[in-house]
This record gives C-alpha cells, structure tokens and sequence, in this order.
C-alpha cells in the first residue's frame, strides 16, 4: 500500500493536478498562441517553486491563504453552476433523460457497459478518494474523542465532492451541449467551455480555482506520500526532504506531459491502494462495528 500511494501522490496527486491546472492557465493565456504554449516546464517550475516553499522550506502563509480561498473559489462554481441551470431549466429533465439512457439503456450497453462502468469507478475514485485509503492518514492525525465522528465527517467529503459538485458540473456540460464534444476536448477544457457559453468570463475564475485546487492538492498529497514514505525508508530530515524534492521535481514532469500517460499511471496506482486497502477494511470491520456501537451507547446515555 505504502508504495502505491507513492506512486499515487506522484501521478494523481501531482502530475495530474500540475497537467490539469496548467491546460486551464493556457486556455486563458491565448491558447496554442500563448507565451506558455511549448513552455510548460516554466510553469511547472513556478508551480513547483511555490509547493516547495511550503513543503520543504516550511512557509505556512502560502498554505493560509491557500486553504482560506479555495472554499471560497468552491462557493464560486457551486454557483456559478447553479446560474448556468436556473438559465437553461427547461432542459434539466432532458439532461437527466441522457444521462439516464447513457448508463443504462440500450446506448449504454451497445458502447460497452462493463468498459462504461469501469470507466466511472475509475473517475469516481479519483474524484473522491473513496476507498483509496488516502485520506484516512490524514483523518487519523486529527484529535477527537470518539473516532466514529470523524468518521461521519470523512463521509462528507464524497458526498460533496461527487454528488453535488460532479452532478452540477455534468448538468452544465449536458445542458450547453457540450457532450456532444464535437472539437474532442477532455479534463478541465472540456468544463472550462460548457461554463463559458454562458457566463464568458468563467473560464478566468476557473483558471484560478483549478490552480488553488491543485496547489491544495498537491499539499495534501505530498504529505500522504511523506508518510508512505518514511514508514518504508525511515523517518528522518534526510529521507523526508529527498521525497520533498522528488514530489517538487514530478509538478515539472506533469505540466509538460501529455494527459493520457498521467491518467494512466495514477489510475494503476489508485487501483492497487484501493486494492489492498479494502482487504485492510474487511480486517477491520469487527473492530469499525465495535466502536460505532459504543459511540451510540455513549450517546443515548447522554
């Protein structure tokens, strides 16, 4: 597990982010006219100079302002998105329609359902971290008396993330007609487009907000794979700081890479952790039960 989630926090927890924040930076710059065009290093390289003044030189402030305004950009799309629907309701029964029978009628299944359902989990767990085992080394070093609660609060996170934000961003595709995808976008450009058929000066926001996003990313990450890390290497300056470098060095590899190869190495990875950390789960379902029961009884006793 710990070697999977290294290889995870490189591939979808860096490189991916770096590779997504950046086509969305160059999509408002001027496109294949952009300064950026053919220097994506240089803007790997900001990016990772800025992660490694917070990872490795120890600069909180970065991080405050990071973890303050990404809630905020949230806000931003959340309503943002909510705008683009309120304009076109009319449509949002025909949205639900195609959605629908892209799943689970005959146009879903002559597409290939099993390669359709794989792709979702895949996204699905890469969105959420669901079952990943990624997020619960962070869950774990917070302090509570009643581990159970956190637990309530971890089951948030997908919740938020894949039910409300992921559904609200597949009605804006679906309902600006950009499913239908006829210039062959894909990621965050593909996003970037649909919002900007109506509300034109999204995709600025949204440049913004994906490099906030990956910025905190990329922070929560580095911190999961420190920790794989140290648990096979040991735990000292030395060994913490060369994995430091490595993770800074991988943001320069992800914003000059093409998407496909990224998703592809991330995608192994977080199959694996998911992987063996179900087997971990099934191990430690008397153990979960045992302390949701007594949660409860401490509860009623109140």
């Amino acid at each position: 597990f710990a070697i999977c989630c290294i290889g995870g926090s490189l591939g979808g927890g860096n490189m991916f982010q770096a590779n997504q924040s950046f086509q969305q930076f160059l999509n408002i710059t001027g496109g294949e006219d952009s300064y950026f065009a053919d220097r994506a290093w240089l803007y790997g390289l900001i990016l990772s100079l800025l992660l490694g003044l917070v990872i490795i030189g120890g600069i909180k402030s970065i991080a405050k302002v990071t973890e303050k305004l990404v809630p905020l950009m949230a806000l931003v799309y959340i309503v943002c998105a909510l705008i683009i629907i309120i304009i076109n309701y009319n449509f949002i029964g025909q949205a639900f329609v195609l959605i629908y029978n892209g799943a689970f009628t005959g146009e879903g299944i002559s597409g290939g359902i099993i390669g359709v359902l794989i792709q979702g989990f895949k996204r699905g767990a890469f969105s959420n971290e669901a079952g990943l085992g990624s997020a619960p080394i962070a869950h774990s070093a917070v302090k509570t008396n009643h581990p159970v609660t956190e637990g309530f609060v971890a089951l948030l996170e997908p919740f938020i993330d894949t039910v409300v934000i992921c559904t609200m961003t597949a009605l804006v595709i679906v309902i600006t007609g950009m499913h239908l995808n006829v210039d062959s976008l894909s990621g965050i450009e593909l996003t970037s487009r649909a919002f900007a058929k109506d509300i034109t000066w999204f995709p600025y926001i949204l440049a913004l907000a994906a490099i906030l996003f990956a910025f905190s990313t990329m922070i929560s990450w580095s911190y999961y794979g420190l920790k794989s890390w140290t648990y096979l290497f040991g735990k000292s300056q030395n060994t913490e700081n060369i994995f430091k470098l490595i993770f800074c060095l991988f943001v320069i590899f992800g914003s000059s890479l093409s998407l496909e190869p990224v998703i592809n190495l991330s995608d192994s990875m977080i199959f694996l952790m998911s992987l063996f950390n179900i087997i971990g789960i099934y191990m430690l379902v008397s153990k979960v039960r045992n302390e949701f029961k007594e949660y409860i009884r401490l509860k009623s006793c109140e």
